[in-house]
């Protein structure tokens, strides 16, 4: 998905402002290109995708800090490089470094958790299709999904059984549904 340079202002206030489909809207629009560039630095496809969503993830928590006089895809591209490099270094070092409770709570506050349309559709969808398709994503994906809409795990419990912060959860729930919905789409295109 290609977003021009008003677009993006006004999907960057949006999100500013909180709105979630407006965090949607930069996840497509700057997915495969954060992880495009991960990819070609770590080559390898769970590491480029887990520094991605952290990525995401970081970018939304600090979005409102976002100033928009510079390149947007550039701030994602420092920000994912800094994680990347964090890694590697934390791999390096085997040293882990845990932040206090307070600053986590403050990190990870990104958007409402009331569900979405998206939400509503994945769980009207007909069960046996549904699983049938799900079984095709990677297991990470299947895990978040089954536990948002199969267990009705809230976002918080979600990130507490997957010992992952809140917004990491949230960032790989939008690309697990954004995943879903392209098999639904091919599937019911053919």
């Amino acid at each position: 998905m290609e977003i021009n340079e008003i677009e993006l202002k006004v999907t960057i206030t949006a999100a500013k402002a909180g709105k979630q489909s407006a965090f949607n809207v930069l996840l497509d629009a700057y997915w495969n290109f954060v992880y495009g560039y991960q990819l070609k630095r770590v080559q390898n496809e769970h590491e480029a995708e887990d520094i991605t969503i952290e990525a995401f993830a970081k970018a939304f928590d600090k979005i409102e800090g976002f100033n928009e006089d510079y390149v947007f895809s550039t701030w994602l591209i420092t920000i994912s490089k800094n994680i990347q490099i964090d890694k590697y270094r934390k791999q390096k070092q085997s040293v882990i470094v845990a932040s206090t409770q307070d600053k986590e709570l403050q990190m990870y506050n990104v958007a409402d958790q009331t569900p979405t349309q998206e939400d509503a559709l994945i769980t009207e969808q007909n069960l046996v299709e549904l699983l049938a398709l799900m079984k095709m994503l990677k297991p990470i994906y299947r895990e978040v999904l089954n536990l948002r809409y199969f267990q009705e795990m809230s976002y918080q419990d979600i990130a507490d059984q997957l010992d992952e912060p809140l917004t990491n959860v949230k960032v790989r729930l939008l690309r697990a549904k954004k995943l879903l919905a392209e098999s639904i789409n091919n599937h019911h295109n053919r």
